[in-house]
């Protein structure tokens, strides 16, 4: 087998090289009778060179320089530059891929395996069992790859098909993103849908709905402009559900917005809760405040700190409300606690109903036990059993059995079945009354 050798700075023309092709600095091969130079060899230069055509070669090596192909280069086994750059006008092909500096392909890359210290931009399509840049990739069309890692950022305009992703600074894809794993040290973006795994983010994520089979793990923020089936999301921040969603389990630590109707297990948030639709699920514990427009509807408890409040009906096995309770209507199972206010149309409905100190009840109460905390008022109440403390006030009682302390007021009637005790200094607007039967309460 004999090879070939280019001197510093000359032209050569060449069809087929049985051997190896040595490249001095500067060195320019042109091909001869087609678009193209087969080295059965290995390609080795040192210094900028150029071939003015394609190349094929069982390998390539250099080294202090780049190496530039104005068409294709495909490479049998590896291509490997030392303190150098690789630039293909046309597509790339070869095993393994290893270059210090910088990796620039106009059409497509096809490689088992490249690794490369600055940047990697390819204009076509990518496909790779393995991509590892200390900097930047950036793919103008599809990219499949079982695993990426980029240390600075990724940016695809195609669809990204994968394992996993691994980049240090952020992500973008314009096209469909579906890996199994996803970490990103700064933010996330994705035109399209998700269909992934799992997705760990430092800072925020964008993404256009979809699905995350696994955890959204997010310190910042996270946003879905539109549906979004999920497992858990947990996120330091706020999230923000645009187009509505289906899941088990939200943990937020500031925000929770959703613009449309959500189906869920659990719900922890620490701030506030917004849902412009209906809410369905287990639970509800929120710090501060919830609202949703029209419909909530909990097989568990709802818990909050702050302010509820449902447009439509609101049911719950326990409802504990610190401040205000708002509804057309109020269903629990069990019980229903609030602090300060319980605000309905057609009124709230549980096994006990219990309002705090100086707290006030607008609409009808249906309960088998009632209590009213000191100074509480209400309207109508409908109860098996009523406790009313020191001063508290209510317009209609009708209760099997009432309990009045001190100071107590009764503004319109109050009957009952079986019994009644009363302290000092209660005043009613009608005599009491007793009776065989109760009237049948409005829900």
């Amino acid at each position: 087998m004999s090879s070939v050798s280019v001197p510093r700075g000359s032209v050569s023309v060449l069809d087929r090289v049985e051997g190896d092709l040595f490249l001095a600095e500067e060195a320019t091969v042109r091909a001869k009778d087609s678009e193209k130079v087969q080295v059965l060899g290995a390609v080795q230069y040192e210094g900028d060179c150029t071939f003015e055509c394609s190349l094929t070669a069982a390998s390539v090596r250099g080294k202090r320089g780049d190496l530039t192909v104005e068409g294709d280069l495909a490479a049998e086994k590896s291509v490997r530059i030392h303190d150098g750059g690789l630039g293909v006008k046309g597509s790339l092909s070869a095993k393994e891929v290893e270059i210090d500096r910088w990796v620039s392909v106009g059409k497509d890359l096809t490689v088992e395996r490249i690794e490369v210290g600055g940047k990697i931009r390819v204009g076509g399509n990518t496909k790779a069992t393995e991509v590892d840049v200390g900097g930047s990739f950036e793919a103008e069309g599809n990219v499949e790859a079982e695993k990426i890692e980029a240390g600075g950022s990724a940016k695809i305009e195609g669809a990204t098909t994968g394992s996993s992703i691994n980049v240090g600074g952020t992500f973008h894809g314009r096209g469909k993103v579906q890996v199994e794993r996803i970490d990103v040290g700064g933010t996330f973006a994705a035109e399209s849908e998700v269909a992934v795994g799992e997705l760990h983010v430092g800072g925020t994520v964008r993404v256009a709905g979809g699905e995350v089979r696994g955890k959204v793990n997010v310190g910042g923020s996270f946003e879905s402009s539109k549906p979004l089936t999920f497992d858990s999301i947990d996120v330091g921040g706020k999230v923000t559900l645009a187009g509505g969603g289906k899941g088990r389990k939200i943990d937020v630590g500031g925000t929770l917005d959703v613009e449309g109707s959500l189906n869920f297990i659990d719900i922890d948030v620490g701030g506030t809760v917004k849902i412009a639709g209906d809410g369905q699920g287990d639970t509800i514990d929120v710090g501060g405040r919830i609202e949703v427009e029209k419909n909530l509807t909990l097989t568990g408890k709802l818990d909050v700190g702050g302010t509820a409040e449902a447009g439509e009906i609101l049911r719950a096995k326990s409802v504990s409300v610190g401040g205000s309770l708002r509804g057309r209507r109020i269903e629990a199972e069990d019980s229903v606690r609030v602090g300060g206010r319980i605000e309905t149309e057609e009124g709230v409905k549980a096994a006990r109903v219990e309002i705090g100190h100086r707290g006030r009840i607008s609409g009808p109460v249906v309960a088998k036990e009632v209590l009213l905390r000191e100074r509480a008022e209400a309207d109508d109440i409908y109860a098996d059993s009523l406790t009313m403390e020191e001063r508290s006030k209510a317009r209609n009682v009708y209760a099997r059995n009432a309990y009045l302390e001190r100071g107590c007021r009764i503004a319109g009637e109050l009957v009952y079945t079986e019994e009644l005790r009363k302290e000092e200094d209660v005043t009613f607007g009608k005599e009491p009354r007793k009776t065989d039967r109760l009237p049948s309460p409005p829900i």
